[in-house]
């Protein structure tokens, strides 16, 4: 079971989390990207697989189900994170964080200007939100939202703001964090290329790990098309 809560940013914008409490000292903060919210079944059911070897807490960003604001594409989010992770600190010793898409760019951004996570993962991050390929009309990015996660109640919830607000490139920063990441990127992705996580692992410094998914999509799609294979690798990679 969870509580809901809702944070305050510096920007005072409201963002809603999932906080599936076991008291435990470690915490995954699960970071959705565009156009998925905390309570959609991929992110809620991974929350759930998740919570049984530590605590979780999942998030809205801006613009998002339960959250208030318009979401900006990764210019205004890291501010998002930032109040959900000093959340973290009151009562965690250690905090991860998985990220996806753009939640995934987020993560590392926040990675890097902070010195208060202890790992990351980042699934399907995109190097630059301005390359991103996002080819819509691929089988490999219609068919999941149609046949996997139609959720017309999760789709009107969001609201999105400026796309045009200047944006932090993750490329640009992912040399300066310190902790270890492991990127995950799959092989038939539509949306983020995988050449973009491998570029970023590439350029990281420190421990790093990257793994490419055969046959797989984008994002929370790969905890959806290969469950068992995703949640060993993130369980192998936080555990040790």
């Amino acid at each position: 079971m969870h509580t809901e809560k809702f944070l305050k940013t510096d920007d005072k914008v409201t963002i809603a989390v999932n906080h599936f409490d076991g008291q435990t000292e470690a915490v995954v903060i699960i970071c959705p990207g565009w156009f998925m919210t905390k309570d959609s079944k991929s992110f809620y059911s991974m929350s759930k697989e998740f919570s049984k070897h530590y605590d979780v807490i999942a998030m809205d960003f801006r613009g998002h189900g339960k959250s208030s604001g318009f979401y900006t594409f990764t210019s205004n989010e890291p501010m998002d994170l930032k109040c959900v992770v000093e959340f973290a600190k009151s009562k965690y010793r250690k905090i991860y964080l998985l990220g996806f898409s753009l939640g995934a760019a987020v993560t590392l951004i926040h990675a890097a200007n902070a010195n208060d996570i202890d790992k990351v993962i980042a699934v399907s991050a995109p190097s630059d939100f301005c390359r991103i390929e996002n080819q819509m009309w691929r089988q490999e990015a219609w068919k999941p939202t149609i046949f996997k996660k139609f959720e017309p109640k999760r789709w009107i919830s969001v609201r999105p703001g400026l796309i045009t607000k200047k944006k932090v490139k993750p490329i640009d920063i992912v040399k300066e964090i310190d902790c270890p990441i492991l990127f995950i990127a799959g092989e038939k992705d539509p949306t983020v290329f995988p050449w973009h996580t491998k570029k970023l692992y590439d350029l990281a410094g420190g421990v790093k790990r990257f793994e490419l998914f055969e046959n797989c999509s984008h994002a929370e799609d790969l905890f959806l098309e290969a469950k068992e294979k995703f949640m060993s690798l993130c369980f192998d990679f936080l555990d040790n």
